[in-house]
């Protein structure tokens, strides 16, 4: 399987301005990207995952020629992204995170007929490609309905069906089913695969780990603007063998409780996360014991006067890999 996207040696720095006194200017350097390498082969999913600020957007936006490198070199199917933006653009169909890419107060149909001819197609063309693409997405009955009447999950197909419509060989999705509900988000993933099926090549940021995993071939975590894991899923897995995992929810979670939870012996990670769909709190552990590691954490969760609804042991997982290697969860 040959690599269809390359990234070599790739940095990128900022030059942050600062007003001081008496109207002078301070420029300070900011190294967003560091010294970034890897390659994306031809018919896998790729999963580019950090933690906010750690230059993943920064990467994401270079590969499209949104932004140019520092230094470093990135060829998109054999073509420079520096050298002839435009040709290596129209290599990939994407979707932003957070971008509005498609027209409200039109139609599906309307806008996807619109941008096939953006692309070049002739009204027969687009038309015909407009239908295609409406029928692979299962909103064909909802085609001449205004997208502003669409649910978050109808418009995520919409903005989809605009990435595929130029038949790009690679699909960029950054953070596809984000505040999508459970059932529109599986929907969505089932799509991924089909397309990967289809032999589409496809780089995924995603803030679900469960997501992740279960898409994607091999997985680059990047952290301080640079890469420091990059392996298939069952692999980076594996990698953690010696950490146990625990789960545990509680009605109330204190800074200092957590904090004396850390200095426990053996324990490696401790991070909290708020349900808001039960009202408690989830904390998850990481230690190096398997026998004597509950007593102590009971016993400072009930000097706290904590409540404990339920604790569960875990096999490793994507996530205890994120939080070994960055010391945060994804979705901090």
């Amino acid at each position: 399987m040959g690599e269809i996207v390359q990234i070599k040696n790739v940095k990128k720095t900022f030059i942050v301005k600062k007003k001081k006194f008496f109207k002078t200017i301070e420029k300070t350097e900011f190294k967003a990207v560091k010294d970034v390498s890897f390659n994306i082969k031809k018919g896998e999913i790729f999963g580019l995952l950090g933690p906010n600020g750690a230059g993943k957007t920064t990467v994401i936006k270079m590969i499209m020629g949104l932004l140019r490198p520092t230094d470093g070199t990135i060829m998109v199917n054999g073509i420079d992204s520096e050298k002839e933006q435009i040709k290596a653009l129209s290599q990939i169909g994407s979707i932003l995170a957070g971008d509005r890419s498609v027209y409200w107060k039109l139609t599906a149909r309307e806008n996807l007929e619109y941008f096939a001819s953006l692309y070049g197609f002739s009204s027969k063309e687009g038309k015909e490609r407009t239908e295609k693409m409406l029928t692979k997405l299962g909103i064909i009955d909802k085609a001449d309905m205004t997208v502003e009447k669409f649910s978050t999950g109808m418009k995520q197909k919409v903005a989809l069906g605009k990435a595929l419509i130029p038949d790009a060989p690679i699909i960029l999705l950054d953070e596809p089913t984000l505040g999508l509900d459970p059932q529109s988000a599986l929907n969505l993933r089932d799509i991924i695969l089909s397309l990967k099926n289809e032999g589409k090549t496809i780089l995924l940021t995603t803030h679900y780990m469960e997501e992740a995993d279960f898409l994607c071939d091999r997985i680059a975590i990047i952290d301080n603007g640079e890469i420091i894991a990059l392996d298939t899923p069952d692999n980076l897995k594996e990698s953690i063998s010696d950490i146990s995992s625990l789960k545990i929810e509680v009605d109330n979670v204190k800074e200092e409780m957590l904090k004396e939870l850390q200095l426990i012996n053996l324990i490696e990670n401790v991070n909290s996360t708020y349900l808001s769909n039960k009202g408690t709190y989830e904390i998850l552990i990481h230690h190096n014991d398997d026998t004597d590691i509950i007593q102590p954490i009971l016993n400072i969760l009930n000097k706290f006067n904590t409540s404990i609804s339920n604790i569960n042991v875990l096999k490793p997982s994507l996530e205890d890999v994120f939080i070994k290697l960055t010391g945060k969860a994804l979705r901090e």
